[in-house]
């Protein structure tokens, strides 16, 4: 079997139920429906972080991340760390990334420039962390001028919580598009085999959907309030209660109490239309991959980094929060001819199998460094789909600096049928039944019921923990 090429789809903070192929009745995305009828859509796939550069960090390199110690928004990825994408290139790959890669601090007053590089394996390197013109290095902006364009978002509708910002054609998800047709047209003449990641700033806030709103408007009062009930979350951690009183700590606007039933609408209307767009562009692409003759031959990865809270349980955006919509994505693999399609997965993944995965799919041998468990053998019809893992892992170690006093630090353990969240720095935690609970909005923890079940799922969890210590370096001797 020759070396597929790649063609690595991930969005930014898109939770699993946004596509039409997931159940949503609302969304118009035909391209990642077909994609997943042609492939394995896998419906539990879970990150193992709810936030960002620890996801991204572990993704890439198929370990955990208090592993890779890249734990948090703002650190950088040790130089030791050994991305897939470097090994793939080492292993004679052309690689290209088009949008983000946040495995290093990308705020302008500490990066002026740009995130700082690392030995990433990308020779094709087109980088902009969000729309916002705040790097000399932000390519899009670059794109944008010269095409007569900025981007200047403002408030749509009365909302101050949803933007306009630019014309899909103009977007950074359209930009990142064009980047990656631009790439495989220019490797279809040759015969390197070549991995392109394209990481997208959609559907991750401030909330700009563009023209693609405005089907939503018509059925705005249609649409479903956020999943909460009044109440909820007073037997949660005070970082739950702080963020629902306003996202990230009480910084970042969504006082979910301040917010009308029409707002609430609107913004879910905006994020859903912002998947709508990624739909298009990936469209686009998978029309390049056909048109260039590389369809066949390409395995094609969509997934995300985490999910958005979007008012479920009274909370917006993200946070050391474990619920289904902030840790449970989208992920659909396709490789026409070899991946044998309409299959669906109910299998419990993590995000770090992906990286094992392609290293199996391109014939090279897993690293022993990695922890993650390749989808090869489900991919490829040897094992059944609803096997791979008894359970899934997520963690959050300060992650982000604004849930102080206390520092967050909280872990997540998922079983079939349960889940359970402890709450480090402050003592309790979370136990749902997701069998009588899908929800998750009875909190068992303190439940005498559920006493054996909480005690399973703590050994789980600290099994889990127990496994996650790095296995690097090896042993060389007895002694």
């Amino acid at each position: 079997m020759s070396r597929p090429n790649i063609l690595w789809i991930c969005s930014d903070q898109q939770r699993y139920d946004t596509l039409g192929c997931y159940g949503n009745e609302f969304v118009r995305t035909p391209n990642l429906d077909g994609l997943a009828k042609g492939g394995v859509r896998f419906d539990h796939a879970y990150t193992q972080s709810p936030v960002c550069t620890p996801s991204r960090a572990a993704f890439l390199t198929g370990r955990y991340p208090r592993t890779t110690r890249c734990r948090q928004n703002g650190q950088t990825i040790p130089p030791d760390e050994v991305l897939v994408t470097r090994m793939l290139a080492d292993a004679g790959y052309a690689c290209g990334l088009s949008g983000k890669l946040h495995l290093a601090p990308c705020n302008p007053e500490v990066a002026p420039d740009h995130e700082r590089r690392v030995n990433d394996g990308y020779t094709d390197f087109h980088w902009s962390h969000h729309p916002s013109p705040d790097w000399s290095a932000n390519e899009y902006s670059v794109w944008l001028e010269e095409r007569g364009q900025a981007y200047r978002p403002t408030p749509v509708d009365g909302c101050d919580h949803v933007v306009a910002g630019m014309p899909a054609e103009f977007s950074q998800t359209a930009w990142c598009a064009e980047k990656a047709v631009e790439f495989m047209k220019a490797r279809a003449r040759d015969s390197q085999p070549w991995l392109f990641s394209v990481n997208m700033f959609d559907p991750h806030h401030p909330f700009d959907p563009a023209e693609y709103l405005e089907r939503y408007l018509a059925e705005l009062d249609s649409l479903p309030l956020p999943d909460y009930s009044p109440g909820e979350l007073d037997d949660k951690s005070a970082w739950q209660q702080r963020d629902h009183e306003g996202a990230y700590g009480g910084r970042s606007g969504f006082r979910y109490d301040d917010m009308s039933e029409r707002d609430h609408r609107l913004v879910r209307a905006a994020y859903w239309a912002m998947c709508d767009l990624i739909d298009d562009q990936v469209g686009r692409m998978l029309r390049a991959l056909d048109e260039t003759g590389q369809l066949d031959s390409t395995i094609v990865i969509y997934m995300s980094d985490h999910g958005e809270m979007l008012g479920d349980h009274g909370i917006y955006l993200k946070g050391p929060h474990f619920y289904e919509p902030a840790v449970r994505v989208p992920l659909i693999v396709s490789w026409p001819g070899t991946i044998a399609g309409e299959r669906a997965s109910d299998a419990l993944v993590e995000l770090v199998d992906i990286a094992p995965t392609l290293l199996d799919a391109a014939g090279l041998p897993p690293s022993d460094r990695m922890q993650g468990k390749s989808l090869w053998p489900t991919l490829r019809g040897e094992v059944p789909t609803d096997q791979h893992r008894n359970n899934v892992y997520s963690e959050y170690y300060n992650a982000m600096p604004f849930h102080a006093g206390p520092t967050a630090q909280a872990t997540m353990i998922r079983s079939v049928r349960y889940k359970l969240i402890t709450a480090h720095s402050v003592g309790g935690g979370e136990l749902y039944d997701l069998e009588s609970d899908p929800g998750e909005s009875r909190n068992r923890w303190s439940d005498t019921d559920y006493a054996e079940a909480k005690s399973e799922m703590l050994e789980r969890l600290v099994n889990r923990m127990a496994w996650t210590v790095d296995p690097w370096p090896p042993r060389t001797a007895p002694w």
